[in-house]
């Protein structure tokens, strides 16, 4: 080996402490991959095998020499172990890097009476009120008593109320529920 080489590997070394170290305090969940995210995948030593991928339909990528891989609900650690996996047929080591380009696939819907209604893009946890909020308010035709989230379940899709005229004066705070991916906030 030589010293550019040696220098490189101490990098990566230090690079992978740090990204453990950082794993292991206390932090919220990891980001889970959803339909429509951007990823970047690359593996260290191997330039041509860097590309981006969208997160499918069906919750898959392709990926050179790996094929097609089902990354929906994965971390990106997650997603980088299931990609090495793959390519450990043709590749000796390979170390893998999945780098979460964009959040597209972590959205919620704003429909109705809204100034602006359409997709929210949830860059964190996005409550109903913060998503009404970024949808720019309620229009004055509004049903405030009437808001639901629409939420798609195991056991089927389900309508969560929502007592806005409470929320507004403060009460009834379990009702601003923290929206997940995919939720419908319907403002009649």
């Amino acid at each position: 080996m030589n010293l550019k080489s040696i220098l490189w590997l101490m990098i990566v070394q230090i690079f992978m402490m740090t990204a453990s170290v950082a794993q292991a305090a206390d932090v919220p969940q990891s980001y889970k991959l959803r339909h429509g995210d951007l990823i970047q995948v690359s593996v260290w030593g191997e330039d041509k095998m860097q590309k981006e991928s969208l997160v499918l339909p069906d919750g898959s990528i392709t990926y050179p020499l790996a094929g097609r891989v089902e990354v929906i609900g994965l971390t990106s650690t997650e997603a980088e172990k299931k990609i090495a996996e793959r390519l450990k047929t043709y590749l000796p080591d390979p170390q893998v890097s999945v780098v979460i380009a964009k959040i597209e696939g972590n959205v919620a819907h704003v429909l109705g009476k809204v100034l602006k209604p359409g997709q929210v893009l949830m860059t964190g946890p996005t409550t109903v009120l913060t998503a009404i909020s970024m949808a720019g308010g309620l229009d004055k035709f509004a049903d405030k008593g009437a808001i639901k989230v629409l939420r798609v379940t195991p056991q089927g899709q389900k309508a969560i109320p929502i007592h806005y005229d409470q929320l507004i004066k403060g009460d009834h705070l379990d009702s601003n529920i923290t929206l997940m991916p995919g939720d419908t906030i319907l403002v009649p």
